[in-house]
Order: structure tokens, then sequence, then C-alpha cells
């Protein structure tokens, strides 16, 4: 099992970045949107807790943060019908905290807000996982940033309310993000995110 990867950060994207290790070998990693917004420069070292998913038609490395990001994606992993796409699709939506806290809360509304989930798989995550979410913590590692339910979390909220849908949200927060708007505040990626959805 491959848990941890470290290295010079070679490339990254929106949802997957590429580590050079010191021993020569890269590795592609697929990452929720929390995650990029914690990277380095390219070109620095970066270092990541990985899951690693192995099917019949390839093997998949997922990199996080924090191990308790590591811990989440695992646990929506035992839920019925979540494979690793929706996990890492319902860790982009939301931020860890606040993914956990809207299952054990049974929040459908929020879970209903990520793309893909409709409320009868909102009902089987809390279901399959509300009562199960305790044992993996609550508190991101110290000495780690937190931001990956930050300024893209609110910017997201706010299009929605905007009637924007969640979906047209995450893709406008997403190019505002891949355009180099990491370091942004909420109020800026929503700006950057309505220029890139033709708003005004």
């Amino acid at each position: 099992m491959i848990s941890h990867v470290a290295g010079i950060l070679s490339s990254k994207d929106i949802d997957r970045v590429e580590v050079m290790t010191s021993g020569g070998v890269g590795y592609e990693l697929q990452i929720p949107l929390g995650v990029f917004e914690t990277l380095p420069k390219q070109g620095e070292s970066v270092s990541l807790h990985t899951h690693l998913v192995v099917k019949e038609d390839g093997w998949q490395l997922f990199g996080f943060s924090t191990v308790f990001e590591r811990r989440l994606f695992q646990k929506l992993l035992t839920a019925n019908g979540v494979g690793p796409a929706l996990a890492l699709g319902l860790m982009s939506a939301l931020s860890a905290q606040r993914l956990v806290r809207a299952i054990q809360e049974k929040d459908i509304p929020t879970l209903q807000g990520v793309p893909r989930v409709g409320r009868k798989k909102a009902e089987r995550l809390i279901l399959d996982l509300a009562d199960k979410l305790d044992a993996i913590g609550g508190e991101e590692e110290p000495g780690r940033p937190r931001v990956a339910g930050g300024a893209s979390e609110d910017a997201m909220r706010a299009l929605v309310s905007l009637g924007y849908t969640t979906a047209d949200a995450e893709r406008g927060v997403r190019a505002a993000l891949d355009a180099g708007g990491g370091g942004l505040s909420a109020a800026e990626l929503i700006r950057s995110a309505l220029a890139k959805l033709g708003g005004r």
C-alpha cells in the first residue's frame, strides 16, 4: 500500500498532480479541490497522504493534505454506491469538516447540493456513515493551513445564491483557481468565477 508520497511538485492541475520522488519515480495523484488550494508552486517540495484504489482496469492514487482528509475519503468509499469519483466530488464541493458535519447532522439539502447526489444518495450516505465518522477524528493536522473549505466553499455558496446551479458554481470556481486564483479571497474568487461563467 502506498500511504505517503513526498518529492518535487513537477506538475499540477485542478484535479491532479504529479510528484517526482528523490528516487526518480513520478507519481500521478488525483486530488480534491481543497488540496489544490494548499499546493506549493511547481518545482517546490510537496508531501501528500495517499490512498491507492486497485481496479481490474488500473490503479488510481489519490492525494490529501491531511490524514483526516484521507480517512474521510476511505470512509466514504465504504458507503453503498460511492466510488472514488463521487467521493472526490463530495470532498471537492464541501470541505472535509463541512461534509462530516452534513452527514452527521443529516443535512440532506447540503448533500444534495453536490453534483450527482440526489435525495436517495444523500439519505444513503447518512444511513451508512452518520454514526461512523467520529472515529476518523475532527481536527485538521497542526501546522497545515486549513483552506480546503474556506474561500472556495464560500464562493460556491454565493454563486448558488445568485442563481447558478451547484455544478456551474463548482465549474466557475475551479476555472478561477485553475487560472491562478489559489490565494484569492472569497470575494475575488466570486468575481473571477463570474467572469469565467460569463456573468456580470
